[in-house]
C-alpha cells in the first residue's frame, strides 16, 4: 500500500477507490510515454501529432519526443504519405506476455506443490527472458528462506544460475548467439562474473544428461537440481528447478531422490502447454 506523505493514510484516486502512485517514487517521462500509448483507441486509432498532444495532455514539444522514441522502439509507427500515426501490434506482445504468464503460473503451480510435498525442498519455475531468467511461480518448503531470496518476478544472468543453465544448454546455435551478445560486456552484482561464453563447455554437458545438477552459484551450501520444460520442437520454454541445502543430503543422494521427481513433472508440464496449445512465450 503507497503511502500519504505523513505515512498513516494512503492516498487514492479519486472515485476508483484505488490507492494512488508516490509521485516522489514515479518516472515522468516513463508515464508521459504511457499517456501517448493510451491516447490511441478503439475510436480513435490513427491521430496527428496535435491529437495525441491533446489526448494525452502534454505539449507539443514532449508529444513529438515521445513519439519519436516510441516509433524508434517499435510501438507505433507513421502512416507513409500521412501526417498520422497508430499503434504496432508490439503493444500487443506486452499484454499477450502477461497473460501468458499468468496461465503459465496457473499450470507449473500443482506440480510445484507436489515437488515440495513428495522432496520437502523449495521448488521453482522460470523462463527465458533475453539473456536473463526471469523466477513466474516458486513453492516455499515451509517458512525457511535460504540465501538469495528468490521470489515470483525475480531476473539474475541466466548462465550463472543453473535453472538458467538447463534452458540455454537448449537453445539452437542462433537463439545461444544471441544471448551470448546481449550479455556482453553487461555489469552485475552477483559474486559469478563468468560470461556466457565461459558456460558453454557445462551447457554441452547439461545438454548431454538433460538436466543441471549443481551448488548454487548464489548461495553457499545450497544445491540446485533443473530440467528444461521442452515443447515439441525441443525449444525450452521454461525449466523447473528444486533447491536443497547441502548439510542435509549428499549431492549423490540429492541426485537420486530429486532427479525423476522433477523431470516426471517438467514432462507433464510440457504434455500440458502442448494440450493447451501454449507453447511458446
Amino acid at each position: 500500500m503507497v503511502k500519504s506523505l505523513d505515512s498513516a493514510t494512503p492516498l487514492r484516486v479519486a472515485g476508483t477507490g484505488t490507492a494512488a502512485p508516490d509521485m516522489r517514487s514515479t518516472v515522468q517521462s516513463l508515464a508521459k510515454g504511457f499517456r501517448v500509448l493510451e491516447a490511441f483507441t478503439a475510436d480513435n486509432p490513427q491521430l496527428t501529432m496535435s491529437e495525441v498532444s491533446l489526448a494525452a495532455g502534454l505539449d507539443p514539444g514532449t508529444t513529438h519526443r515521445m513519439l519519436a522514441t516510441l516509433v524508434g522502439l517499435g510501438y507505433v509507427e507513421k502512416i507513409p504519405e500521412t501526417k498520422r500515426f497508430r499503434l504496432t501490434l508490439k503493444v500487443l506482445d506486452l499484454g499477450f506476455n502477461a497473460l501468458a504468464h499468468q496461465d503459465l503460473r496457473a499450470i507449473v503451480r500443482p506440480y510445484l506443490r507436489e515437488l515440495v510435498n513428495h522432496l520437502g525442498e523449495a521448488a521453482s519455475f522460470a523462463v527465458l527472458e533475453g539473456p536473463d531468467v526471469l523466477y513466474i511461480e516458486r513453492v516455499r518448503a515451509g517458512h525457511m528462506r535460504m540465501g538469495v531470496d528468490i521470489r515470483v518476478g525475480t531476473t539474475l544472468p541466466a548462465h550463472i544460475s543453473a535453472i538458467g543453465q538447463s534452458m540455454l544448454a537448449f537453445l539452437s546455435e542462433s537463439d545461444l548467439a544471441r544471448v551470448i551478445a546481449a550479455d556482453a560486456n553487461r555489469a552485475h552484482t552477483y559474486q559469478d562474473k563468468r560470461s556466457v561464453a565461459d558456460v558453454l563447455p557445462a551447457l554441452r554437458k547439461i545438454r548431454k544428461k538433460g538436466y543441471a545438477l549443481a551448488p548454487s552459484t548464489l548461495t553457499e551450501g545450497l544445491r540446485i537440481i533443473a530440467a528444461p520444460v521442452l515443447d515439441p520442437d525441443g525449444h525450452p520454454v521454461g525449466a523447473i528447478s528444486v533447491a536443497a541445502p547441502a548439510v542435509r543430503t549428499t549431492i549423490e543422494e540429492f541426485e537420486a531422490s530429486a532427479l525423476e521427481p522433477v523431470r516426471e513433472a517438467a514432462i507433464q508440464i510440457a504434455r500440458v502447454l502442448e494440450a493447451s496449445g501454449s507453447t511458446s512465450f
